[in-house]
């Protein structure tokens, strides 16, 4: 008896493209870092380009609309794009050895732009907004949005170094940052940050459907056209929509004062590692799975507590340097920075100690010490961006 053909398949290559994007151990933290500070530092530049009376901010509402308007949205547009995203596309590929050279001297021509700005008694003009803060918050939310898209448009092309796509078990590369960068920059500007937690279910789920359907969105499509899925990163049907959505859910349901979320915060990373360290870890990196549900997506599945964990000490510190009584004004600028710095500092400590001593850094288990590290690099970007 005849067998039946295979169906064709829409992806050939599947295979191929899998090993393309597997078995990767990333770079190393101090790269990361200096080209996640350099970055920010675009935006600076930005800043200091005035564009027929604008900087990158909204366009003014009250401004009259016309052919003339028109001109300098697209010619602001323009500016924004060469002056933030085409370096960002160059310095995560054919620049990218070149990381360490361009950080400092970036650095060092910003430095100088201030120190004569100053010397000549005039304030640079990104610091000449006594209201800012929440500007430059917006800011790091747009760059973490960019380097996302840049990223995985790029991650299937050899140009792309494959130290900066995500690692297989430990390690740590520039697409890892993603998935924190969003938790993160969705945390500090929440409603909970924002001391809104009387919440609904009816709300929460309506606010949460969006990521559901487009993760099963995404589950449909993948599997239709048979497209390459690294099971190992959030396992057979799980991808990051349905994790956002699980953040979500929990932080709407179990109701938190940010005063304390990042106390709660804190107790359910420290809980959770401590179950890495007994054991989870090994279950979780192991190939063998079962036909459970749960057993099939184990690594999406367990990596909620580390991002609602994370997620909260977002919402705490959201409260604390944004939206707390003293968060304000020209002289909030300054106390922000000061305690930016003081927690960036602080981060990177933690960092290196948990990876030396409890556990190295892996995307798959979401362990403490990655989230220290996602911490840590979002307060960089933060303190980068207020200059």
């Amino acid at each position: 008896m005849d067998l039946p053909l295979p169906k064709p398949s829409f992806n050939p290559n599947k295979h191929l493209k899998e090993e393309f994007v597997s078995n990767l151990t990333g770079s190393s933290m101090l790269e990361i870092a200096t080209l996640t500070v350099s970055i920010p530092i675009l935006v600076l530049i930005r800043h200091s380009i005035s564009i027929t009376g604008a900087s990158l901010k909204k366009k003014n509402d009250d401004a009259p609309s016309g052919n003339r308007n028109l001109k300098s949205y697209l010619a602001t547009l323009s500016l924004d794009f060469l002056v933030i995203v085409v370096p960002m596309l160059l310095f995560f590929t054919v620049l990218a050895n070149w990381t360490y050279f361009l950080a400092s001297l970036f650095t060092i021509l910003t430095l100088l732009y201030i120190a004569v700005k100053r010397s000549g008694g005039s304030s640079p003009s990104f610091e000449g907004e006594s209201n800012s803060l929440r500007a430059y918050v917006t800011s790091y939310r747009v760059i973490v949005m960019i380097i996302t898209f840049l990223c995985i448009l790029a991650v299937d092309f050899r140009i792309f170094p494959r130290r900066y796509a995500k690692t297989e078990t430990y390690g740590t590369s520039l697409m890892d940052l993603g998935v924190g960068a969003f938790v993160l920059a969705n945390s500090l500007v929440s409603r909970q940050a924002r001391n809104i937690t009387s919440v609904s279910w009816k709300t929460a789920i309506v606010s949460t459907s969006p990521l559901i359907i487009l993760g099963f969105l995404r589950l449909v499509t993948t599997t239709g056209v048979d497209y390459q899925v690294h099971v190992g990163e959030y396992g057979v049907h799980w991808n990051f929509f349905f994790t956002l959505a699980a953040v979500s859910i929990l932080t709407s349901f179990i109701n938190i004062s940010p005063q304390y979320s990042g106390v709660i915060g804190s107790l359910v990373l420290v809980g959770y590692q401590f179950c890495l360290v007994q054991g989870l870890n090994h279950y979780l990196l192991s190939n063998e799975r079962g036909m459970d549900i749960i057993s099939q997506n184990k690594e999406g599945i367990f990596s909620i507590f580390g991002y609602w964990g994370m997620y909260l000490l977002g919402v705490h510190l959201g409260n604390y340097l944004i939206f707390g009584s003293h968060s304000s004004g020209f002289r909030s600028s300054r106390w922000v920075r000061m305690r930016v710095w003081v927690l960036s500092i602080l981060f990177w400590l933690l960092t290196v100690l948990l990876d030396r001593h409890v556990e190295r850094i892996s995307r798959r288990t979401v362990c403490l010490t990655m989230l220290q590290f996602l911490n840590q690099r979002g307060f960089i970007s933060f303190f980068s961006i207020n200059g």
